[in-house]
């Protein structure tokens, strides 16, 4: 086993620390691990449903097995979420044992973010030691758009578990050149993309990449251990993609997302290729360089940006410094040296997934950052290891106290973005200065004080961060696109609320909406928007009548109506099944207008709702054919009533022509 960096001279520190004693071990990463599920699950309801689109397919998966392994947004299974279900699956076995409410369906997220914390320690503890460790899960429970996410229940929180435990049982793998923790990689990124698809093979590089360089065996062996991973990462994925190409479609939901009706075309095109890129002809295509109402302009910048500066960058200045230093330190080490085993893991990972997060020209939403706070968190912590442990030397404490004042700085300038506590921007930043430059002093002047100041100018610094993420578990999220932090800004149009933009009942059971610019609670009644199919983005689609009208159905959906937001939100209503015509982003051929009249005809649609959101809360290219055709169908054959203030179709009534 080799040190982290060998030196021929006796004098020069080891990287490896011993562990602590025995007595030491445990009670940090306890109070680590009940800080943190305090500040997760802390008046964790006020957010209702949260995204009320996952919760509608949480409470399908709770009342219909199929509809849970498939994801279906309905129980009826007439379309799928546009992601894989993974997330679903845990999600739906929470309601179906807790209930439906909104403890069942935020929890398991607030828990996953407790698990990665803990991880995430364990995985650099490993190799750094226990304070290197605690500091490593320290800042990833601290990320604000950490403590947004794991407080939410977007896909996010289970693809992050997911990819930090990857990290770990790499970590274990390099260790003893074992293919069995490897092979328990593949198995976890398998599912990472049933959680999130391609996303979640962002981290393969540095994975594989770090194994092959440093693990401590020969290249023929540590080449052939990499493929067993491989194969096992296409079998936890590939089960489910064949299962649901083998099932027959008529007796399925429809793949939202897909153009064609499969889990293939989903991941490479709306899930993949189509974020990428971006392009017109596919939903995961977004605006280019002027995707400025989701993520900002591409280009290198874009992780500091106003958009995403906020949600992950704190830390992102001092990760990049560690990262050039440790990599500089470590260039001739040996090859199963630590220290540089430590960045092509978590420095990979940092590069390849920030690069592709900044250059993307399809559809970005800022809490997508979410996945770089491992990476982050743990390169600020190795980097501050290794560093300490040469802080006789001078040039040593000028780059750790550069990151200590990169991260002064720079969280000075977005508490400026925010303008929010002016008072602690000022006095975390003359602090951190402070500290840091005490921490150039020479060593010998320094003596006892040196822990004292390092520890001091580590909290000074990360000061304001802190804060802004603690603030984001006091404030109330809702819709497809929330964001971190104590101000009541909003989403790009019916996407996204935050603090006060948003009105909700946090009761277990109330409704959500997407929208920024009209939240409603489930008694609130809202107009009508012209027509069959109408109606624009946002907007509660409930009311009292309207719910009531649809929990005295007795058919298998209650009702269909165009956009999957407006269709969840009834949905949770309710508690019913409702068909989203077009899917979430108005796109998606599902169903058919033959597919529709045979549902009529064969009595299991009651109503046809007209009013709601017509784009599906999301997309980009409004309804699709044919929802529009069956619109017109609807208003051709069947006569409108008022409920409320929504408009409404019998279409159990017989047919007026």
């Amino acid at each position: 086993m080799t040190t982290l960096m060998e030196r021929p001279r006796a004098a020069e520190p080891r990287h490896e620390s011993p562990p602590p004693p025995r007595r030491a071990r445990r009670w940090p990463v306890l109070v680590l691990l009940a800080a943190t599920a305090v500040l997760y699950l802390w008046d964790l309801s006020a957010s209702g449903w949260g995204n009320s689109f996952y919760a509608a397919a949480a409470q399908a998966g709770a009342q219909s097995w199929k509809a849970w392994l498939f994801g279906s947004l309905d129980a009826g299974n007439a379309i799928t979420v546009d992601k894989p279900p993974a997330a679903m699956w845990i999600m739906g076995l929470s309601a179906r044992i807790f209930g439906v409410n909104s403890w069942s369906i935020l929890a398991p997220q607030a828990l996953m973010g407790v698990a990665s914390v803990y991880l995430l320690y364990a995985s650099v503890k490993r190799w750094f030691g226990q304070n290197a460790g605690l500091l490593a899960g320290a800042a990833l429970a601290l990320t604000p758009v950490a403590v947004l996410m794991f407080r939410y229940d977007n896909p996010d929180a289970l693809l992050v578990l997911l990819m930090t435990a990857g990290a770990y049982t790499t970590v274990r793998a390099v260790e003893k050149a074992s293919w069995k923790w490897l092979a328990l990689t593949g198995v976890l990124l398998g599912f990472g993309f049933l959680t999130k698809m391609m996303q979640a093979f962002l981290v393969l590089p540095a994975f594989a990449l770090v194994y092959l360089i440093a693990a401590p065996t020969g290249l023929g062996k540590r080449i052939r251990d990499l493929l067993i991973a491989g194969v096992a990462l296409i079998a936890s994925a590939g089960w489910y993609i064949a299962l649901v190409s083998l099932w027959p479609a008529s007796s399925r939901p429809f793949i939202a997302g897909s153009t064609n009706n499969t889990l293939w075309e989903l991941a490479l095109g709306y899930n993949g290729l189509g974020r990428i890129f971006g392009g017109s002809g596919n939903g995961g295509g977004g605006g280019g360089s002027q995707n400025t109402g989701f993520g900002g302009a591409t280009g290198i910048g874009r992780l500091f940006g106003s958009s995403m500066g906020t949600e992950i960058s704190w830390l992102l200045p001092a990760a990049l410094i560690a990262l050039v230093t440790v990599l500089a330190l470590t260039w001739t080490a040996p090859r199963t040296d630590r220290a540089r085993a430590g960045v092509i893991l978590w420095g990979g990972w940092l590069l390849v997934t920030g690069i592709t997060f900044s250059y993307m020209s399809g559809t970005i939403h800022p809490y997508y950052t979410v996945a770089l706070a491992p990476a982050i968190a743990a390169m600020v912590a190795i980097g501050g290891r290794v560093l300490w442990l040469y802080h006789a030397k001078t040039w040593a404490r000028a780059l750790l106290s550069a990151m200590i004042l990169a991260t002064a700085v720079w969280g000075s300038v977005l508490m400026g973005r925010a303008d929010w506590l002016p008072a602690l921007r000022w006095a975390s930043l003359a602090l951190g200065v402070v500290f840091a430059l005490v921490l150039l002093l020479p060593a010998k002047k320094l003596r006892g004080f040196a822990v004292v100041a390092l520890v001091a100018a580590i909290l000074t610094a990360g000061a304001s961060g802190a804060a802004y993420a603690a603030s984001t578990a006091t404030v109330a999220h809702n819709g497809s696109i929330p964001t971190s932090g104590p101000s009541g800004q909003s989403g790009m149009g019916g996407m996204g609320t935050r603090g006060g933009a948003t009105n909700r009942t946090g009761a277990p059971g109330s409704s959500s909406s997407d929208s920024g610019s009209s939240s409603s609670s489930a008694t609130d009644s809202t107009s009508t928007q012209g027509g069959p199919g109408g109606g624009g983005m946002g907007g509660s689609t409930s009311s009292t009548e309207l719910t009531a009208l649809l929990k005295a159905s007795t058919t298998k959906w209650s009702a269909a109506i165009s956009g999957a937001t407006s269709a969840a939100e009834l949905e949770l209503d309710s508690g019913t099944s409702v068909i989203a015509l077009g899917g979430w982003n108005g796109s998606d051929a599902s169903p058919t207008l033959a597919q529709f009249q045979a549902y009529v005809a064969a009595g299991q649609i009651h109503y046809f709702i007209a009013s709601g959101g017509g784009m599906g809360g999301g997309g980009s290219g409004g309804s699709t054919t044919e929802a529009s055709q069956i619109a017109t169908w609807v208003a051709a054959h069947y006569t409108s009533t008022t409920v409320g203030s929504t408009t409404v179709y019998d279409l159990t009534a017989t047919a007026t022509s």
